[in-house]
This record gives C-alpha cells, structure tokens and sequence, in this order.
C-alpha cells in the first residue's frame, strides 16, 4: 500500500524550507491506522520484544497501538517535568535549541528487551536520545520502528548500532 497517498505534505511549515509530514490525515481513517500499526507489526514481528518506549507525543500515537498489537507494555518518554515519579533525563539539541526528554526509573527492568518507536525518523537526535536512556536503565534497544523516514536527512547515522524499521520513506 502507499500510504504517502494518505500523508498531507504542508510546505514551510514549521517555518520556510520544511516540508512537514502531516500524520493526521492518515490517522483520521480507523481502517488505514489500523492496516499501517499492524504492517509496522509485521516489520518488527521477528524481534525479541519486552517494551515498547516512545518519545512524546507523536511516539505515543505509534507506540502504544503497536505495544498494544503485539501485546507488550509500553513507556512512555516525556519532556523533562513531565513525569510524576522519579526519572531520569538527557539533554539533547534540537535544530532550534535544546531539549531534554526523561523517563521514569523504574520503566525498564535490567535486560528488558524495548523497541524505540516513533511517528517520524529525522536527524536522529530525539530517537538517539530515547535509546542512550533505555540504555541507562539497562534496557537492550531491540530496534528503532518509525511510520516515516526523511532518508535525505540521514538519522540513521546517529543509530548505528540500531536495527531501524521504517514503513514509508521520503
């Protein structure tokens, strides 16, 4: 299927030059959201998986449906302030800035098993930034899963020791 048919593409958005994903479109259609999570399952459905973690807030709309078809828990990853008990956290840089995203403590027992999963793969840095946290925790990254991949900005190359699994590439 080619979901792209599916994806808007809103130009200059958030600023000149970007040409933004618009996931909504094709989430607003149960049917296709269903038929995309359960390919990403399929993509995955070889991988050893305990967890399933995904930054917020667009991991949250791939990750926890994909948690839930494959029948694994799933963590939430939240920007700093955001989490109720006790975290850990990881500044990372952002085109326009700084970020810094955290997860709670206990969310992963030493050794679990936990993919990174994510609406969009783009310079890397917020997935590279999830995996260095899971990592913390003692977490083994069984790999990375994104509906999109934005392959000309090339954020695989901060992942290289990732296995990343990607329905639609751009």
């Amino acid at each position: 299927m080619d979901y792209k048919e599916y994806i808007r593409v809103i130009n200059d958005f958030p600023q000149p030059g970007i040409s933004f994903k618009d996931i909504t479109t094709l989430m607003k259609n149960g049917e296709l959201y269903r038929k995309a999570i359960n390919d990403m399952k399929e993509l995955v459905s070889d991988l050893k998986i305990d967890l399933i973690a995904g930054p917020e807030a667009r991991g949250f709309v791939v990750g926890a449906p994909l948690a839930y078809a494959l029948g694994v828990g799933f963590i939430p990853i939240r920007k700093s302030g955001k989490l109720p008990g006790e975290t850990i956290e990881e500044a990372y840089g952002l085109e326009y800035g700084k970020d810094t995203l955290a997860m709670h403590k206990d969310a992963i027992e030493p050794g679990q098993n936990v993919l990174i999963a994510d609406d969009l793969l783009a310079t890397g840095g917020t997935i590279a930034t999830s995996v260095n946290l899971v990592r913390q925790l003692g977490g083994n990254v069984a790999g990375a899963a994104f509906l999109i991949e934005l392959s000309d900005l090339n954020g695989r190359a901060k992942l290289p020791d990732v296995d990343v699994f990607t329905l639609i590439k751009y």
